[in-house]
């Protein structure tokens, strides 16, 4: 059996059987010239390295069907691994109550069944606040561990290949939340969303979460032009202030460690406005800040090492060893390009960032609209349009408990990201073209951008 891990945290556990059914079907209904080819069969008992050469060849064929527009998102693959979840985690299929939070504090009751995807909670929140269904792609889902002075760390957006109910009930940990937030970077779009007054109330009460998290930088005049509209109940206009804030529309990261500008840095990252902002403390304890534009990011990859655990069968669940990395090359100069790396366990969240950066330049570059427009499934739940895909996070397959055995390793991503051919660098940590994630705005850069 082959365990699929998502962040560092078991997903399901599946068996060969069980993927070449899987594969049968995605042949049966997309056809033999689309589907890669899948691990043959073996007859005898397979020796230590055929275990480890089926090993590669079931990741490479997951990779593949994952990178797939048609088949990684497809209703077939992603029915597959929520399927295996609810089994793997044994969760029957029953009516709860699941709690999600705003960023007011507040937690909206909903509820669902047990095997409802993401988007059946999404739309049933969405249902339960009133926000028309128009402006519900303009929200997410978040997995979320709630720190010791209330803010909230970021796991990861949670995606169409998993049941929210058993993503969040699995890690037997209260700390774990579910979080509605917005899930756009460009606060043009904002305007959309405050056309209506739940998606205004929305937008607001996180704004005002992030002020008082730290996250949106306010001095002492700013901070009483928002009190006084605060007061006045005054909600575009302090939102309008916010606006003209720095780390306004920023995702702000904990902690982690930097080779930039030299190994061992303590930074801060924050996601926003189409760039990676560092907060650099040098070794001289120095502070030094600077920004990575995501246009000039030529491509980047996610990497894990997973330990083996010698603690029973499910112990310490929410305290993932998995060491994770982003690594990414950047064009400093007009000649120049150099791989910057961040160690953190928000290494994956970090990714589905960039990517999500990507995308909505893409679209805009295109003449597109965000709006993401739902239509209804016949049993009644919503469905993003074809011409919307969500940006998906790479779950990684990586190695299972001690004491599940036997189990093979699967040591690396499913990835959305379309790959494309890229040379090697001369980089010292240059590795295989197929971890990579190519970044498609890159191509647009002009001298004038540098």
């Amino acid at each position: 059996a082959y365990n699929i891990h998502v962040n560092g945290v078991l997903h399901c556990r599946v068996r060969y059987s069980q993927l070449l059914g899987l594969h049968e079907q995605l042949r049966k209904e997309y056809g033999a010239n689309v589907v890669p080819a899948f691990p043959p069969k073996k007859i005898f008992t397979l020796t230590p390295a055929e275990v480890e050469q089926r090993r590669e060849q079931l990741e490479k064929y997951m990779q593949a069907v994952r990178q797939d527009p048609t088949l990684g998102g497809s209703e077939t693959f992603n029915s597959f691994l929520r399927k295996a979840q609810q089994e793997t985690q044994q969760i029957p299929t029953e009516e709860v109550v699941l709690e999600v939070l705003l960023s007011n504090g507040q937690r909206v009751k909903v509820t669902i069944l047990t095997s409802d995807q993401t988007e059946d909670v999404l739309e049933a929140v969405a249902s339960k606040l009133d926000l028309p269904d128009d402006l519900v792609g303009y929200f997410s889902l978040f997995l979320v561990r709630q720190t010791k002075d209330g803010a909230f760390s970021f796991v990861r957006k949670l995606q169409e290949f998993e049941l929210p109910y058993v993503s969040v009930t699995s890690l037997h940990n209260p700390e774990f939340q579910i979080i509605l937030r917005k899930s756009y970077w460009d606060s043009a779009y904002d305007d959309d969303v405050m056309e209506h007054r739940v998606g205004l109330n929305l937008l607001y009460a996180q704004t005002v979460s992030d002020i008082e998290h730290g996250w949106i930088l306010v001095n002492k005049e700013q901070h009483r032009q928002l009190k006084s509209l605060q007061e006045k109940v005054s909600k575009k206009e302090f939102i309008r202030l916010a606006q003209t804030l720095k780390y306004y529309g920023y995702l702000k990261f904990d902690p982690c460690v930097t080779d930039f500008p030299e190994k061992g840095c303590h930074v801060v990252v924050s996601a926003g406005n189409n760039e990676l902002n560092f907060q650099v403390r040098l070794p001289n304890e120095q502070i030094k800040e600077g920004s990575f534009k995501v246009t000039r990011m030529r491509c980047w990859r996610v990497t894990s090492s997973v330990p083996m655990s010698n603690g029973p069968l499910g112990s310490s669940p929410g305290k993932s060893e998995v060491k994770l990395e982003l690594a990414f090359e950047y064009l400093m100069s007009k000649d120049r390009l150099q791989w910057v790396t961040i160690t953190s366990p928000q290494a994956i969240m970090l990714s589905i960032c960039l990517q999500s950066m990507v995308d909505e330049l893409m679209v805009k570059k295109s003449g597109g609209s965000i709006r993401k427009m739902f239509r209804r499934r016949a049993n009644g739940a919503l469905r993003r349009s074809d011409s919307q895909q969500a940006v998906k996070s790479p779950p990684l397959l990586d190695s299972p408990d001690a004491s599940w055995e036997p189990m093979a390793k699967l040591s690396s991503k499913l990835t959305s990201v379309s790959l494309r051919g890229i040379s090697h660098s001369s980089s010292v940590n240059d590795v295989g073209a197929n971890d990579f994630h190519g970044n498609y705005a890159f191509e647009g850069i002009g001298d004038e951008d540098l």
